[in-house]
């Protein structure tokens, strides 16, 4: 052992400086999910259903894993091939050997077109500022949202849970599309466009419903063909030309597609954008009233403060002598009527405030709806019905009024024709 070496520990277990190695490693960002590019060598589907190759060029190579249903492999793919993958690096103790586990694959002949022109794109909407422009906030308590994805969708069914344990009842319409393949870039485009009417005052009288105030384009993981609609120039022209804050919520957190660059928000998974822009009620409610509280003792605070004050100078006051004793006056009465004013201008100030903030959250509380003379129909086990389509003949439903609850069976059920 030279000299120089500085032993802090004593000797380490081989096992447990390789498990070291491999938590350093994991840890490590520049080891996690990297963008690397290579040839396929020695390739093999072993009977577990995993596929184990190394990647390899003219520098140096290492062995890769990808485990079982991980991701899509292309047919195109074999020994020799040229490929892009996102990996993240891995050690195997027992044989003290490092891994890249592959989490996403795709041949370079197909990925290389396809991220030149998505390049194009994002250098476009640089140099017109697309990029740069200012952008719109998210509203603190959503009045109506517009939700945009594939209709029956794992990411809806997440978001609608969500918003429901939140914020039970708060508005929002779902406009269902294609998000990949032939037609999906009209049918994002063509909502996004419904959205914006949806915004306009007398489209929404029209509609009796609220303005809409904020827009989520989302779609669950996929492939990055899968995800490509949402790197073309319509879809994000669309967006950019939106009056109100969209929130881009596109497969999972490592993939960044044109649509999260010049959205409002970029959310990182659909959920993610129900947590960033639904707010929890009880955690609100909770908020107004510690706010309350704060103002009402801020007001007592300066209050005692200014009878403090008060009293000083009436004692300075009586002890001044004769020939200032008009000038000590009127210097008091100037004082105690700013005071007066300035404690009567901030209690006014923070009582205003608070007003709105409690105007806002009733008028958005579901029972404000149903004293309007509307009501809220649920299925048996109290989920929301918003559309014909999930109600079918004979079923026993509930009709929830302002004032009470009704039971119904369904005779007859019309489709309403208008789009």
């Amino acid at each position: 052992m030279s000299r120089g070496a500085e032993v802090t520990t004593g000797p380490i277990p081989i096992g447990q400086f390789v498990s070291l190695v491999k938590s350093t490693l994991k840890k490590d960002p520049l080891f996690q999910h990297q963008v690397l590019k290579g040839e396929v060598s020695g390739m093999k589907l072993a009977r577990s259903g995993h596929t184990y190759f190394d990647l390899r060029d003219d520098q140096g190579q290492m062995n890769c894993a990808i485990w079982k249903n991980r991701c899509h492999i292309d047919s195109s793919i074999k020994n020799g091939s040229e490929v892009v993958v996102i990996a993240s690096i891995d050690v195997y103790a027992p044989r003290g050997s490092m891994t890249l586990t592959i989490e996403k694959i795709e041949p370079i002949s197909t990925i290389g077109a396809l991220e030149e022109a998505r390049r194009k794109l994002i250098s476009l909407l640089r140099n017109d500022g697309s990029l740069d422009r200012e952008r719109l906030q998210i509203p603190m308590i959503p009045n109506h949202i517009v939700i945009i994805t594939g209709a029956g969708s794992a990411a809806l069914s997440d978001m609608q849970r969500l918003i429901e344990n939140r914020w039970p009842g708060l508005r929002r319409t779902i406009l269902g599309v294609t998000v990949q393949g032939d037609g999906a870039v009209s049918n994002i485009c063509q909502a996004l466009g419904a959205a914006r009417e949806m915004s306009k005052p007398e489209i929404a009288k029209k509609m009796n419903r609220p303005v809409v105030d904020l827009i989520i384009v989302a779609r669950g993981g996929g492939s990055a063909e899968d995800l490509w609609t949402f790197n073309l120039e319509p879809v994000a022209r669309a967006i950019i030309a939106s009056p109100v804050p969209v929130i881009s919520a596109i497969g999972h957190e490592s993939d960044i597609l044109v649509s999260d660059l010049v959205a409002d928000v970029r959310a990182s998974t659909p959920s993610n954008a129900i947590e960033r822009c639904v707010p929890e009620k009880n955690g609100l409610m909770m908020w107004f009233d510690e706010i309350e509280s704060r103002l009402e003792n801020s007001v007592l605070r300066r209050f005692g403060e200014s009878r403090q004050r008060l009293v000083s100078l009436t004692a300075r006051l009586r002890l001044a002598p004769l020939a200032g004793l008009a000038k000590a006056k009127d210097t008091l009465n100037s004082i105690q009527m700013r005071l007066r004013d300035n404690s009567q201008q901030l209690l006014s100030f923070e009582k205003s405030r608070l007003i709105r903030m409690e105007t806002i959250l009733r008028s958005s509380h579901p029972k404000r709806v149903l004293e309007r003379g509307y009501s809220m129909a649920q299925t048996k086990d109290g989920a929301v019905l918003s559309s014909v389509k999930n109600i079918t003949s004979g079923q026993e439903i509930t009709m929830t009024f302002a004032d009470g609850s009704a039971f119904a069976d369904i005779t007859k059920i019309i489709e309403d024709d208008e789009k």
